[in-house]
């Protein structure tokens, strides 16, 4: 088997996908809009302040005579957005939006796809938003299609987060999943219906999929690794000296349960202190401006800052309500900081109940006052999910996503 694997934005969990996939020998193409390699011109335009972003798109140097790029409408998205030009941006039209660039990176592979199946490729491996043309062409030279889906299916989304629109009318500005045209949602049916085999993140995720109007092929739940532990954490006593420190970090979106994490929250007055990291998903919501103001709020943060105040945080809550996987859950395990998540997240994947982080019912205030009101009573409980939240991420890193991926791409071949 030899693979063309494509990715518009080469996030986290693509960069140990490819990885692992070119150490197995599966690898043949990788095609991206940017990827960065030490000393390449591309990682050299990433010490440029608007375009710093590119040094989170760094690869392994073992991939880098088999990856193609297509970076100039994703380096004029970063522009765009760097210089609040919203009208290059918007949602599907903008020329420099998000979609173009998945559907730039998608068109560019269909293109090459005669040639790559001529020099030995069997399948293609494509993720939402970005296989709809390349599966298509795939289908007629005999290829086959697997597809990624890191998020979770449309149609679940939709009826989840309608329910949250008439629980919670006043934040209902900050679901802007209702954006999708009917076009985009069309496209997203078709790449599930190309697919010869799924991959997904958590079973969450393939829950959602039980909503598809048709017959899907084999759905596989491979969880995302956890990024390198952190050498030493101190666990500092609580015991009334201080309040429990919380961190929320993630889109300021009821997506993500926030109107419920701030009325939990909101019961506890000086026994909490919470902080907030992340973009508001509206300017329109006078109950989200309401709450920040109450706690601390921190727009955006660099990576590594992010992972530096998970690290001073006592625990970090992730009360999504849909959620493919939900990375900040691994990043703050690794950092020895145990997570109040809930079943529509990758939590049950990666968290058992009570032992290394908690599990609270989705879209539950009162679920989430309870947690944190077990804490508030009991601290030494986080320092026992805590280090065991770090013996989870040891035994399950980025290397062993990749090879667990590959893994089962080999067994593919063989059905």
């Amino acid at each position: 088997m030899s693979i063309v694997f494509s990715h518009p934005t080469g996030n986290a969990n693509v960069r140990a996908a490819v990885l692992g996939l070119n150490q197995a020998g599966l690898l043949s193409e990788f095609r991206t809009s940017i990827a960065s390699f030490p000393g390449s011109l591309v990682d050299m335009l990433g010490a440029i302040g608007p375009l710093s972003e590119i040094r989170r798109r760094r690869f392994d140097a073992s991939l880098k005579y088999i990856t193609q790029q297509y970076p100039w409408i994703e380096i004029g998205r970063m522009l765009s957005q760097k210089a609040g030009i919203n009208r290059l941006t918007r949602h599907e039209v903008g020329y420099f939006c998000i979609d173009k660039v998945y559907q730039s990176i998608d068109r560019d592979v269909t293109t090459n796809l005669k040639y790559a199946k001529k020099h030995g490729v069997s399948t293609i491996y494509a993720y939402e938003d970005g296989a709809q043309l390349s599966f298509k062409e795939a289908k007629k030279l005999g290829l086959t299609c697997i597809y990624d889906l890191p998020i979770g299916y449309w149609r679940t989304a939709r009826r989840l987060m309608e329910n949250e629109r008439l629980r919670y009318p006043e934040w209902a500005s900050t679901l802007t999943g209702f954006q999708d045209s009917d076009a985009k949602l069309a496209r997203k049916d078709e790449e599930l219906h190309l697919a010869d085999h799924i991959f997904v993140a958590s079973k969450f995720t393939a829950s959602t999929l039980k909503e598809f109007p048709g017959k899907l092929p084999a759905v596989e739940v491979i969880p995302y690794g956890f990024p390198p532990v952190v050498q030493k954490r101190n666990f500092g006593s609580i015991l009334g000296f201080r309040p429990l420190k919380l961190l929320f970090v993630g889109g300021l979106s009821q997506r993500k349960g926030i109107a419920n994490l701030f009325a939990a929250v909101e019961a506890f007055g000086h026994h909490v202190a919470l902080t907030v990291v992340g973009r508001k998903a509206s300017n329109d919501c006078p109950v989200l401006d309401a709450a920040l103001a109450k706690h601390q709020w921190i727009p955006s943060l660099p990576h590594e800052e992010v992972l530096k105040l998970m690290h001073a945080h006592d625990v970090l809550v992730f009360p999504s309500l849909f959620e493919g996987f939900g990375l900040v859950i691994t990043e703050a395990m690794s950092q020895g900081t145990p997570v109040i998540t809930t079943e529509r997240t990758a939590g049950p994947d990666l968290i058992a109940h009570d032992q290394n982080g908690w599990l609270v019912e989705a879209g539950s205030t009162e679920a989430i006052q309870l947690a944190i009101e077990k804490l508030i009573n009991h601290p030494e409980k986080i320092k026992e999910a805590g280090k065991a939240a770090m013996e989870t991420a040891r035994l399950r890193t980025w290397e062993v996503y990749g090879q667990e991926l590959a893994k089962a791409i080999k067994k593919i071949q063989f059905q």
